[in-house]
């Protein structure tokens, strides 16, 4: 389970103070598929590192599995990171040089996993999403939709409790996206708890839920009176 609570974010150079995040709470129990959307600048984003442990918080807490994770340091920030959380860019953030297969091995080295347990992980994962006869190809061999499938493979690839998606449609045509989030359904259904940052009002309704974020602040639901602002961002 995630809980935020009273979560605030500010980010101050020596002239400005800006205020990224506001008394934000927000929890999300495990198994769930939550969409997070608002218009440009609302804090989405943000919200999405301080989750996945890119960023500190400013005051409040965070729970992660019931541990209050606000105070960590930057070593038990990141071994809880890699044990429990894998990420989905929007730019899919594949290492050109590399094969499929090397792609998504790359994260489970660092986590020290000795080969055999590093193969199997990979080939699990690869061939969940549909993907197994490609192992070999590189990421420029492979359509945008497969690309992100390649991501989401390394991303499942380290067993995470928590899937964070930031925008994971937002580089492919209509048809790709869809593939992509039936996927990310099939993922959510086998147990692992989604959140997807989107812009996509036709994305909203994949999720079990939604959370609209104005102005660094949380509610459930997307008021209507939102909707042109989501759809400007």
């Amino acid at each position: 389970m995630l809980n935020m609570k009273n979560v605030s974010k500010v980010y101050r150079t020596d002239t400005v103070e800006t205020h990224a995040l506001r008394e934000f709470s927000l929890t999300v129990e495990e198994g769930e598929f939550v969409s997070v959307t608002g218009p440009s600048g609302s804090g989405k984003t943000t919200f999405l590192n301080i989750a996945g442990l890119l960023e500190d918080l400013t005051s409040g807490t965070y729970e992660l599995d019931g541990r209050d994770v606000s105070q960590l340091n930057d070593k038990e920030r990141s071994r809880v990171r890699n044990e429990k959380i894998g990420f989905i860019f929007q730019s899919f953030n594949l290492i050109p040089e590399l094969n499929i297969f090397d792609n998504v091995d790359v994260p489970l080295r660092y986590r020290g996993f000795d080969a055999p347990e590093r193969k199997r992980r990979i080939e699990e994962s690869i061939e969940m999403v549909g993907l197994g006869s490609r192992m070999s190809h590189l990421p420029a061999q492979l359509s945008g939709g497969q690309q992100q499938r390649v991501a989401i493979a390394r991303a499942l690839a380290g067993e995470p409790r928590f899937l964070l998606a930031d925008e994971p449609t937002g580089n492919l045509d209509s048809q790709m996206a869809d593939s992509v989030l039936d996927l990310l359904t099939e993922i959510n259904t086998a147990g692992t708890t989604i959140i997807m940052v989107t812009h996509e009002l036709g994305l909203v309704d994949r999720a079990r839920r939604n959370i609209f974020v104005r102005d660094g602040r949380v509610s459930d639901g997307v008021p209507e009176l939102h909707l042109a602002d989501l759809a400007a961002g």
